[in-house]
């Protein structure tokens, strides 16, 4: 259904008078923003699946490809920027009890304002050391655009010298069992729910709003198209969170 001001109004009221808001936004809400997807139109990377490159195999085999990939994808969410649904779940969290949990790793929360969120797979901007547990957070303007196929020093630990790699979940890895057990009680715990671009095919992510629902939150679903979570959801908004985000939350 469309965002109707009845809808709107209702959802805005619904929002007000909660004690606890969940949004949980998956890959919909970047590609508003632009995000490419994993393999861009040409060059060395239209032979490789992300299968192929996402995965701790890979990156012990050849960490350089890998980390050729991941510059290459760094590279181009420098030329993207949140949205006005990013911006309107920041200002959001400064005037409600907001829980966000994303399955993005590209870090345009962060960049909209946003802070203390549940990042469920990752960041793209982060890098951790494969032998000890020093992380290092990257900005997303510290990285000089690189040419494809440039040799570029792989990132060692400062502390221990070890390979760095991405901080993001990778194929057959399981997630952050501290996150996703913070997602699972703020979702068994909310009053209200927003569902935001997501296609509720990744688990254990997508059982994020089935756990609301059974615990008596409202659902409400946001993205362009029908998705499998969305005959589990109270209303669904078949329209880009940029549009109707601000509307419901400002």
């Amino acid at each position: 259904m469309g965002a109707t001001e009845a809808v709107i109004t209702d959802l805005r009221r619904r929002v007000a008078d909660a004690a606890s808001v969940v949004v949980f936004t998956g890959a919909g809400m970047s590609a508003e923003s632009g995000v490419p997807t994993y393999r861009g139109q040409g060059g060395l990377w239209k032979n490789f699946r992300a299968q192929d490159l996402a995965t701790l195999d890979a990156f012990q085999r050849n960490p350089a490809l890998v980390w050729g990939w991941y510059r290459e994808r760094r590279n181009r969410l420098l030329e993207v920027e949140p949205n006005d649904g990013h911006r309107a779940i920041a200002l959001a969290a400064g005037r409600v009890h907001l829980t966000l949990a994303t399955q993005n790793v590209d870090g345009l929360h962060a960049f909209a304002g946003s802070v203390n969120f549940l990042e469920l797979h990752g960041n793209i901007w982060r890098e951790q050391c494969l032998s000890c547990p020093t992380t290092d957070d990257r900005s997303r303007h510290w990285l000089e655009k690189v040419t494809q196929g440039e040799a570029d020093p792989l990132p060692l630990c400062p502390d221990c010298a070890s390979l760095m790699r991405p901080s993001v979940v990778w194929f057959g890895e399981a997630l952050d069992g501290r996150v996703i057990e913070a997602a699972f009680r703020a979702a068994e715990g909310c009053d209200l729910m927003f569902v935001v671009g997501t296609s509720g095919e990744v688990q254990p992510a997508a059982s994020l709003p089935v756990l609301a629902r059974r615990a008596g939150a409202y659902v409400v679903e946001v993205n362009i198209e029908p998705t499998l979570l969305t005959e589990r959801c109270n209303v669904s908004l078949f329209e880009p969170a940029g549009r109707v985000l601000p509307k419901i939350l400002a």
